[in-house]
């Protein structure tokens, strides 16, 4: 059995908590701090079944996820989840694009000398339907190392979580 471990990267409220959510099933965020401040403080597990039963669908691995706080003041937090993943799962809000902490997750990310993964822009239905394309121009010099990363675009519209 071989085990993956994907890691979430991105700024504060970019929706990485509630992607896992969606893919997982799993509410990464447990604390009662988390909960009222509506962030992630500390590191969240998670990790991905599908409807057959196996995990991730793909006999002979397993999968586990990595949510990461986005906030600054977490950093140190952010920096032991990070550290042992194999793929990450770098998300940028559509309404916001290219912030601090993203640019400071990446760093870290080239540091670790991460480079597989996959860039999720999320909160597509904040923006007019020009926009993910629009903020498509802006990633590629900040994450270089990404070229040729497939994208994928994502709305939180639905209230039950579900991609």
């Amino acid at each position: 059995m071989k085990n993956i471990i994907i890691g979430t990267a991105g700024h504060v409220d970019h929706g990485k908590t509630r992607l896992i959510k969606a893919l997982s099933g799993i509410d990464t965020d447990r604390l009662v701090e988390e909960k009222k401040r509506g962030i992630t403080i500390e590191l969240g597990f998670a990790h991905l079944d599908f409807d057959d039963g196996t995990q991730a669908g793909i006999v002979g691995y397993n999968i586990g996820v990595i949510d990461v706080p986005g906030h600054e003041k977490f950093i140190k937090n952010m920096l032991a989840g990070i550290g042992g993943i194999d793929f990450v799962l770098f998300v940028v809000a559509a309404d916001e694009g290219i912030m601090p902490q993203t640019r400071e997750h990446f760093e870290i990310l080239q540091a670790l000398g991460i480079d597989d993964g996959i860039i999720a822009i999320t909160k597509t239905d904040m923006v007019d339907e020009e926009a993910p394309e629009e903020a498509q121009p802006e990633l590629p010099p900040v994450i270089s190392p990404f070229d040729g990363l497939e994208g994928v675009e994502l709305s939180g519209a639905d209230e039950d979580d579900t991609l």
